[in-house]
């Protein structure tokens, strides 16, 4: 597999003339590249958009998430009746599970059904192990509070069929059509985050790009190759990890600006007293996780710096729920103080070799260690 990267300078721009082609080095040294846009003039597969689809599995990782599934994955099912559906159910209750299961019997969805949450990528993992013992060669990854027409998976899937090698994702917007997600880059300078229309400015030292897990295509032989998600992130960042496992292993980034889907994320983390406020599954995870990326990603160097800036980083994760929420309650900010100890911890552990394996979530211990909300296994 080879890989298109565009070296880029301190601001996020592309330096001239200095594209190259083929593997990049070990991951743990940065590369600063971005996704490969879509703009081909014709297809890249020339099967029909039906023959794909009957070679396609849409793979859906659900935690108490009856009701997005009737909403949201039934009308895509529905528009692609070729597609085989593998729905993973974390368990979150019996009443949930049983809803899951009978909305799977209703559509004639296969399930994957673990005894307990096991968070995003263990659950994708299943999935796909699902889906490629059925016979799937494409793989759509998908969020419940995700959808995307038939028009638009066909021209996602004809990426992912016609270049086994690229990890592809559409345009997600809202349902108003306002874009939320085109691609995005993590810095390397301190681990904030930039999306590709972010006016910020890019501190030195370069970019890491990502494409969201909400909605992304790819070959069952690319996933197979790079080992499928870590399940160790559990929620929030596998995405980022996963993204730049692929350009590890010499494949690519695609954002098929062709290809659009729907994702409207509030509804999944908003809580009752704010329309922004996030829940404190999302605070946790996310400030965790991003020292645990720089553990497993960068060198020595760029994690003294990450840890140094992790406690503004978490004050910058806290305030995406606003600023009115911590008149309500400091709750956000002691999970903040818990999950940057708790990443400095894995920090520490990747550098000794104590990390648990891959395949093995490792989840919040403590009262507060259960989620209780949808965004427990969703991006």
């Amino acid at each position: 597999m080879t890989a298109r990267l565009t070296p880029h300078d301190d601001h996020g721009r592309p330096v001239p003339g200095t594209g190259t082609t083929g593997s990049p080095p070990p991951s743990r040294e940065p590369q600063p590249t971005e996704p490969t846009e879509g703009t081909w003039s014709q297809p890249l597969c020339s099967e029909s958009g039906s023959r794909l689809l009957s070679r396609t599995a849409i793979i859906v990782v659900s935690y108490d998430s009856a009701s997005l599934l009737s909403r949201n994955l039934a009308q895509v099912a529905q528009a692609a009746p070729e597609a085989a559906v593998v729905v993973v159910d974390n368990y979150s209750g019996p009443q949930a599970r049983a809803d899951v299961l009978g909305l799977a019997e209703e559509h004639g969805w296969s399930t994957v059904l673990p005894t307990t949450n096991l968070g995003f990528g263990a659950g994708m993992n299943l999935g796909a192990a699902q889906a490629l013992s059925q016979g799937a060669e494409v793989l759509v990854l998908l969020n419940p509070d995700a959808v995307i027409d038939r028009a638009n998976l066909v021209r996602l899937v004809t990426r992912a069929a016609g270049n086994p090698s690229a990890l592809v994702a559409p345009v997600l917007t809202d349902s108003g059509g306002r874009t939320v997600s085109d691609g995005a880059v993590v810095c390397l300078a301190d681990g904030s985050m930039r999306s590709r229309r972010s006016q910020k400015p890019i501190p030195p030292g370069g970019t890491h790009p990502w494409l969201s897990g909400a909605c992304l295509a790819l070959s069952g032989e690319l996933f197979e190759a790079v080992g499928g998600f870590d399940a160790r992130y559990f929620l929030y960042w596998e995405d980022v990890d996963f993204s730049s496992r692929i350009l590890a292993s010499g494949g690519s980034l695609v954002l098929a600006r062709d290809a659009t889907a729907i994702h409207d994320e509030g509804g999944t983390h908003a809580q009752g007293h704010s329309a922004r406020a996030k829940s404190d599954t999302y605070y946790y995870y996310n400030i965790r996780n991003r020292l645990l990326y720089a553990g497993l990603h960068l060198d020595r160097s760029h994690q003294r710096r990450w840890a140094v800036t992790s406690l503004a980083a978490a004050r910058e994760t806290v305030l995406r729920g606003g600023r009115r929420q911590l008149l309500d309650s400091r709750q956000p900010l002691r999970t903040a103080v818990t999950a940057t100890r708790d990443g400095l911890t894995l920090l520490r552990q990747v550098r000794r070799g104590l990390l648990p394996d891959p395949t093995e979530p490792v989840v919040r211990s403590g009262p507060r260690a259960a989620p209780t909300d949808k965004d427990a296994t969703q991006r």
